[in-house]
């Protein structure tokens, strides 16, 4: 099944919104959706026929989605070269929530990407923030906007610019560290740090170092049984989702390359494996080159939200009844299947 053109406008009040927030306008015109049914079981996620919605537009580089159920529910989404966090609600439109987001006096020369990357929430429904211009991991309150930096070192340096990140069941935040928010990457003389790395922190203790082998770490997740890791790798030369299995300690026993992206790379389609979710039931959703791509835990693809500019991540939201998608200077609400996901 392929089901072309099926990209509406948001409802009056959602672009209502997106103006009412004072947003820099683009030339480029909106990316072009298409829901690609790769294997049946593509239809049991989105029905055929499903239309693809706009929520926002004209953002510098949409990313790091988080639905927050509470008030009836909304998203949150960054903006890290603008170095913002905006909420979309139903009937709310698109408004600022955090200004600036991530650091708060960016020395532009240091750094390219000043703002807040990957959102999620932890356990207590706190807001987390990969603080991308502030090299750290922030926890901030959603009533106050009182915001606590959690970690910022590995060994007493700090740490590159934290991307995504990923909240296991016992607290622990799981999250990438590449060089992406610092202007000259690994050639910046402020990365202190020789590696691009994936850690763990947990409440009380120090960063553990997971895997310091990697170029580009980007998106990160569990499984559902919390036994594998996946990681997403945004090099150029070698765009891959890497799977880890782990023992009881937590920590790697095995890694292999999942699927490899260098084919679809090769052949232009736009964006690299970045950011990524996994559902309930161990289906994978991942930023590939040409879209979102929906894959079984076997990395067996499954359908594919195509887009002809990068998509950068995703979000289950409203109970599970839609996916949200970053999408270059767009957000892309897609209704699900109810039932399919939480």
């Amino acid at each position: 099944m392929i089901a072309k053109g099926t990209i509406r406008p948001g409802r009056r009040a959602v672009l209502a919104g997106i103006a009412g927030a004072g947003l820099c306008g683009f030339a480029d015109p909106a990316s072009v959706v298409t829901l690609r049914r790769m294997t049946p079981a593509f239809d049991r996620i989105i029905a055929p026929g499903t239309r693809v919605e706009v929520i926002a537009r004209d953002i510098q580089w949409a990313e790091g989605p988080v639905w927050v159920p509470e008030g009836g529910g909304y998203l949150l989404f960054s903006d890290p070269p603008a170095n913002i966090v905006r909420r979309w609600s139903h009937g709310g439109g698109v408004a600022t929530f955090l200004s600036p987001s991530g650091a708060a006096d960016p020395d532009r020369a240091v750094l390219r990407e000043p703002g807040a990357n990957g959102l999620a929430l932890d356990r207590g429904g706190r807001l987390l923030i990969a603080n991308s211009g502030g090299r750290s991991i922030d926890r901030v309150d959603l009533k106050t906007r009182a915001r606590t930096v959690l970690v910022d070192r590995y060994k007493g340096k700090k740490f590159n610019s934290p991307n995504d990140m990923h909240v296991a069941r016992d607290g622990a935040i799981w999250f990438t560290d590449p060089p992406y928010g610092l202007a000259g990457d690994d050639r910046s003389p402020a990365k202190e740090l020789t590696i691009n790395g994936v850690y763990r922190w947990r409440e009380g203790g120090e960063a553990v170092l997971v895997d310091g082998s990697l170029t580009r770490p980007n998106g990160i997740a569990l499984s559902p049984d919390e036994r594998r890791l996946y990681v997403a790798i945004s090099d150029a030369d070698d765009p891959r989702v890497m799977v880890y299995d782990l023992g009881r300690n937590g920590m790697p026993t095995a890694s292999r390359v999942l699927v490899s992206a260098k084919a679809g790379h090769a052949q232009g389609k736009p964006g690299l494996p970045d950011g990524m979710k996994v559902a309930r039931d161990g289906t994978l959703v991942c930023s590939m080159p040409g879209g979102i791509m929906f894959l079984t835990p076997e990395g067996e693809p499954i359908g594919l939200i195509e887009t002809t500019t990068p998509a950068a991540n995703a979000a289950f939201g409203e109970g599970g009844k839609a996916l949200y998608v970053t999408n270059n200077h767009e957000v892309l609400r897609v209704a699900l299947r109810p039932g399919w996901q939480r």
